[in-house]
């Protein structure tokens, strides 16, 4: 049975799901440079989709390399190397990756494929390593990894990796993608950033309490994310995603946030989504068995 699942899986396109930060406190900064903060995460319907071919030669490559990005720096290969290393798996893999999700927009795209990535190969290879050890791996990768091999909505702390499961309405949303590229790195290295905001509950956050540390330092570098802020603000309360570029909008019916997304994906590039606690990657696992 599990050669079955196995063959099976190998011909499956999975999923790597997008994030919104729907809050982003910076609440201190560690000696080696990385910020402590408290965010909350949760999916959405918008996803980049993988699919692994097997390989007999036992090396890792791309199908088709993202312009711009050298194979081996490319977050998927990185990540099956990286399992391959820790396993001593001779195992081989050519990785297709077809991009849905904007790189440089604080959807996550390029950790939710490492995860994806992490996950489905764990699986694919026979590795048994545990949800908690590909998390650690994950968080060599980049802090937002981790998240998507947890693989449920989350409140969390530290640089991203300390996670606790949360539950939160699945409603509706309108993410615009601004016309710029906003590097994370220059984000927190900027002098203007908020590094000392107050540590606060999960009760603070549902109450209401959802602000980004981000949003100043962004919306002044940016006049694109400075617009589209604008824009949909008009519709509902417009919010960051991590450091951006990406801003969003909640509402409470599908309705309601077609009607917006009707009218802004006439100026900008835009998105209808609903948000899922539970991973897409994870709803199709269990859905076809591969794990219970």
């Amino acid at each position: 049975m599990q050669n079955q699942i196995n063959r099976s899986a190998w011909a499956e396109e999975w999923p790597a799901p997008a994030k919104l930060n729907l809050m982003l406190r910076i609440t201190g900064q560690r000696n080696d440079g990385y910020h402590l903060l408290q965010t909350v995460f949760q999916f959405i319907e918008l996803c980049d989709w993988i699919t692994f071919h097997p390989v007999d030669d036992g090396r890792v490559s791309l199908l088709k390399p993202i312009p711009g990005v050298a194979e081996a720096d490319d977050l998927t290969v990185r990540a099956a190397r990286l399992l391959k290393a820790e396993t001593g798996c001779g195992q081989g893999v050519c990785i297709e990756v077809k991009k849905n999700l904007p790189m440089g927009g604080g959807l996550g795209g390029g950790s939710s494929d490492a995860a994806t990535t992490l996950v489905v190969l764990n699986a694919l290879w026979g590795l048994h390593l545990s949800i908690e050890k590909l998390m650690e791996l994950g968080l060599a990768l980049g802090a937002d990894v981790p998240v998507f091999v947890y693989g449920y909505a989350a409140w969390a702390e530290g640089v991203g990796e300390k996670l606790e499961r949360i539950n939160l309405p699945e409603q509706w949303f309108v993410v615009i993608k601004p016309n710029c590229h906003i590097d994370t790195k220059e984000i927190f290295l900027s002098k203007n950033l908020t590094r000392d905001s107050k540590s606060i509950r999960i009760s603070d956050f549902i109450a209401g309490q959802h602000q980004n540390d981000c949003l100043g330092v962004v919306r002044e570098s940016y006049q694109s994310v400075k617009e589209a802020l604008v824009d949909l603000s008009e519709y509902s309360e417009a919010r960051l995603t991590g450091t951006g570029a990406c801003v969003f909008a909640q509402f409470d019916s599908e309705k309601t946030a077609a009607s917006a997304f009707q009218s802004l994906q006439k100026k900008w590039q835009a998105y209808l989504v609903r948000g899922v606690n539970e991973s897409p990657l994870f709803s199709k696992l269990k859905k076809g068995n591969y794990i219970s």
